[in-house]
C-alpha cells in the first residue's frame, strides 16, 4: 500500500497527525485513544493489527 493511501484511510477514520518523527509520523484516533505509526517509506506492507 501506498503511504499516502494508508494516511488517507486513516484521516477518513477520524485520526489526525499527532507528531513527526525521524521515520515514523504517529497518527492517533481521538475517539478510542488508539495510535498507529507510519513509516516514512513510500510502500508500506501491512501487517496484522492487534485487536486487544
Amino acid at each position: 500500500m501506498k503511504r499516502r493511501e494508508l494516511i488517507k484511510e486513516l484521516m477518513d477514520a477520524g485520526c489526525y497527525l499527532r507528531r513527526h518523527g525521524k521515520r515514523h509520523d504517529l497518527y492517533v484516533n481521538p475517539e478510542n485513544g488508539k495510535k498507529a505509526p507510519v513509516p516514512r517509506h513510500t510502500e508500506i506492507k501491512l501487517k496484522p493489527l492487534r485487536t486487544d
